[in-house]
């Protein structure tokens, strides 16, 4: 099995009207055929119920995400938020087409919400068929807290299977984050206190470094970063969008796992839309940097960040959709990582975290 820490799935039901009952493939062609602009800003899809099938990825953190008006590009028609009020009620709305989802397609999508659900989902897993009908487990990850007008909401949203949160995509109230620096806030503070006496996950992709090193000492739970790449192997680059290596030590000191993104820009700074796509061996390079500075696999796997802007013609050669994943057990193979190490690597690692965090 594989598990993916980042999975823009109810961002596109809700802005592109994507329907991940179908595969990758249907959904392109649809998009095709109906002349939609989606492809345009989006990329052509990467997801879809048979694709996670047959790549075995057998959960998904699904998010939570809309993205402030100030930033909004020339998709005019895309849902975005002015304040505080206008995010909350969108992203409840993209919690909804989670629930949507898993109550009109059981036998294609369950939510995650306690320790007992993520038991009987495994289990239903190791007994049928690899290549035998299930449903793709999903865990609600909140990208961007704007959707949280005060903590004492918190509890709202824990009953609705949100289990981690990542305080910024941007700057916000809260912290710094991609391209908009800046240290956590007192509001931040209060955020991650709350969350910390409810044991939500602490995601700390895209916050700015320094509230990231802030909040690494502040949160006594479980912290990670879900889609983050080590920004040691972007030289060409000062973005604040990547891990620098004391954040990487502070994660694995605190057993943190960080989710690798197979995204070209990620991979490699100087590529650009347009340029020939990366050898899939480039996303292997970011694992093994990772494995490499902590000392082990136990701190590295993936986060696809699929279908969050970007699709098939930005991610590397060889993948063609999701299920493509299973491709860079070969590749780690061929580095001499054993068979364990690839099943952390591929979803012990994240399961190890779920074990802590649903209750």
């Amino acid at each position: 099995m594989i598990i993916d820490a980042h999975e823009d799935i109810a961002w596109n039901m809700l802005a592109y009207g994507r329907d991940y009952t179908h595969s990758a493939h249907e959904i392109r062609r649809h998009e095709q055929e109906t002349g939609s602009e989606t492809p345009r800003y989006n990329g052509q899809a990467l997801l879809g119920y048979p694709d996670w099938l047959r790549g075995q990825v057998g959960i998904v953190f699904g998010t939570l995400f809309v993205g402030p008006a100030r930033k909004r590009g020339p998709e005019r028609h895309v849902p975005a938020y002015a304040d505080a009020e206008e995010a909350h009620r969108l992203y409840r709305r993209e919690l909804g087409l989670y629930h949507r989802l898993t109550e009109e397609h059981p036998d294609q999508f369950r939510l995650l919400r306690t320790r007992a659900d993520l038991n009987a989902h495994i289990a239903e897993w190791k007994q049928k068929p690899a290549d035998a009908p299930k449903p793709i487990g999903i865990v609600v990850l909140m990208e961007g807290a704007e959707g949280v007008r005060t903590p004492d909401e918190l509890p709202q949203w824990w009953e609705g299977g949100v289990r981690l949160i990542g305080p910024a995509w941007v700057g916000n109230r809260f912290c710094g984050g991609t391209g908009e620096p800046g240290p956590l806030t007192d509001e931040g503070r209060t955020l991650l206190a709350a969350m910390d006496d409810l044991g939500f996950v602490l995601d700390l992709s895209h916050m700015d470094p320094q509230a990231a090193r802030q909040a690494v000492e502040a949160y006594t739970g479980t912290v990670i970063a879900s889609h983050a790449n080590p920004a040691a192997l972007l030289p060409e680059t000062d973005s604040n969008r990547f891990l620098p290596d004391d954040v990487i030590d502070a994660l694995a000191a605190r057993d943190g796992v960080i989710g690798i993104v197979p995204f070209n820009r990620f991979l490699d700074a100087t590529w650009k839309p347009g340029d020939p796509r990366l050898p899939l061996e480039k996303v292997v390079e970011h694992i093994d940097y990772i494995c490499q500075r902590t000392g082990s696999s136990r701190h590295v796997a993936i986060g696809s960040d699929f279908d969050g802007g970007f699709g098939v013609e930005s991610v590397p050669a060889g993948i063609d959709t999701v299920a493509d994943l299973q491709k860079l057990a070969p590749l780690l193979a061929a580095r001499g990582y054993t068979n364990d190490d690839i099943a952390a690597i591929f979803a012990h690692n994240w399961l190890r975290k779920l074990k802590t965090v649903l209750k």
